[in-house]
């Protein structure tokens, strides 16, 4: 049978392509600080803001899916956890 598919709701959606356009930006940037030969200390600071804003990312999406997969009726709640915890490690490594 097909795993079920989990998908972020409208509000949540919207925030994260919100996020993510912000971080595109912020990469458009990075790129222009290393073509331009700014301060390498510059660029750390950016590549780190970014990093901070996928980090961001990663944990409203997992929360999101924390609540879809832990009412998802058509399983063990077992299998859901097993589940959320192995996309939690996959997200933190």
């Amino acid at each position: 049978m097909a795993e079920p598919v989990r998908t972020l709701s409208p509000t949540t959606r919207d925030d994260v392509l919100q996020r993510l356009r912000r971080i595109e930006g912020q990469v458009r940037g990075v790129q222009r600080m290393v073509e331009e030969g700014r301060d390498c200390r510059d660029i750390v600071n950016q590549v780190a803001a970014m990093r901070a804003a996928l980090t961001s990312v990663t944990g409203v999406v997992l929360e999101c899916y924390a609540h879809n997969c832990l009412d998802c009726g058509d399983q063990p709640r077992d299998v859901a956890v097993s589940e959320l915890i192995d996309v939690v490690l996959k997200a933190t490594k």
